[in-house]
């Protein structure tokens, strides 16, 4: 799934609700920026409880450890024998959906429904991963699509810190609209899924097919720059704390996203 929430709204909506002295939007992404030492800089209550960078990692890094924990589970709830997929890796994704939507309208439940996201969505990664390893012509790559998320993140963080990726407002209409695009043709599949129809590329190893799954990663891939943005913009701008928890959400819906779309790639290719 695509990330829905890391957005300039809201940015500047959690800004105006803190009570803190937002700047307007026309100069949101310019806040005044100190050029003498950090010690220098003012400190006081609002800004020791303000989100950060590096408070933003650690949460994210919480989410992740949560996330491995439930996959575990989620893997083991696999049977090797039968591949049989468990009814409760799909509650999961029905939770994980719902903690999203939820903290897209209320942010400041995110500490609270990040980490429910983590366990639910997790589940379910570890379910799909194990039936996909199942699967003999399919052996070893899941390990292959972890590491080329790790190698991607890695990559896109590398790209938008040296400035090769810049987050403009052209790039960032481009990134949502392709992605809500992308979207809608997901949820437009399913729903002729449920009729009978199959968009045939979607699952085979055409082409056609591997085109549009190496597209479909390569967006996840750029969202990952549009979380960074948003991250580096709420921690200069001061958002609230709780922005913290927010933020990392956002950053692991975008990277459950991406290694989806790589298992969903690299299984096409072995199918070659």
């Amino acid at each position: 799934m695509a990330n829905p929430i890391l957005n300039d709204k809201a940015l500047n909506s959690a800004s105006k609700r803190s009570g803190w002295a937002a700047p307007e939007p026309t100069t949101a992404w310019n806040p005044p920026i100190s050029d003498g030492p950090r010690s220098a800089w003012p400190t006081d209550a609002s800004t020791a409880q303000a989100m950060t960078v590096s408070g933003t990692a650690s949460a994210t890094g919480v989410l992740l450890v949560l996330l491995l924990i439930s996959a575990y589970f989620g893997w083991n709830a696999v049977e090797d024998s039968s591949g049989t997929f468990p009814p409760l890796s799909l509650i999961g994704i029905l939770v994980g959906f719902v903690a999203v939507i939820v903290s897209s309208f209320k942010p400041q439940l995110a500490k609270f429904l990040a980490p429910v996201y983590a366990v639910a969505e997790g589940f379910f990664l570890g379910a799909i991963s194990h039936a996909y390893e199942n699967v003999d012509r399919y052996e070893g790559v899941v390990v292959q699509a972890v590491g080329a998320t790790l190698g991607v993140f890695a990559v896109m963080l590398f790209l938008y810190r040296t400035q090769i990726i810049k987050v403009t407002d052209r790039f960032r209409r481009v990134v949502v609209g392709a992605t809500l695009g992308l979207m809608l043709f997901y949820g437009l599949s399913l729903l002729l899924r449920l009729f009978g129809v199959e968009i045939g590329f979607l699952n085979n190893s055409s082409a056609l097919g591997i085109g549009f799954s190496l597209f479909a990663a390569g967006l996840a891939a750029f969202n990952l720059a549009l979380d960074f943005d948003f991250i580096d913009k709420g921690a200069k701008n001061r958002l609230p704390k709780h922005m913290e928890w927010f933020a990392a959400l956002g950053l692991l819906v975008t990277l459950v996203w991406l290694y989806l779309e790589l298992l969903r790639l690299l299984s096409k290719l072995r199918d070659r």
